[in-house]
């Protein structure tokens, strides 16, 4: 989509939350991104399809699986996999240092992972949204469940050992 062809909506909740490096300090208010789901693999292939690809559903689908697939194999070889416009994806591990040259092992690598780096394509994002205010998870799971009941009014007033509000 060009840029400011047409704004999405973004919903997002407040609450409130410490600052983890200076956990003494007042609590700020802070934005909660509310997703409005998860898109699949299988859903993404066939948005593509209705969208104008000349390729049913299947093959959109196949072709995106060998993608993972394809990526998966080469990251699992030590390559940097560069997709162009999607990103790139680049091998990683966790480890554990060592005292000295010779007591590391591969014992000391603790995990293998991809790193994900987006590529320019999804810079500036924000000129192409528009962004909502909406209740808190929370707030709105003691709606439905008071207007489930019958009842006009709904306390979602965090208990003190409830913690937080998160999305």
């Amino acid at each position: 989509m060009a840029q400011n062809e047409s704004y999405q909506t973004v919903k997002y909740s407040l609450g409130l939350r410490p600052n983890p490096m200076h956990e003494d300090d007042p609590k700020k208010v802070y934005a909660n991104l509310q997703l409005n789901g998860i898109v699949s693999l299988p859903q993404l292939a066939k948005h593509i399809k209705d969208h104008g690809s000349p390729y049913g559903r299947d093959v959109v689908l196949g072709v995106l699986t060998a993608i993972v697939d394809h990526t998966r194999e080469f990251l699992t070889q030590g390559f940097k996999v560069d997709l162009g416009d999607l990103g790139s994806f680049q091998p990683s591990f966790k480890q554990k240092g060592a005292v000295d040259f010779d007591s590391f092992t591969t014992a000391n690598i603790t995990d293998y992972r991809a790193v994900y780096s987006m590529s320019p394509a999804f810079d500036d994002m924000l000129s192409d949204v528009q962004f909502e205010r909406v209740a808190t998870r929370k707030a709105q799971q003691a709606i439905i469940e008071a207007e489930t009941k019958g009842e006009t009014a709904a306390d979602w007033t965090p208990k003190e050992e409830e913690g937080s509000d998160e999305p």
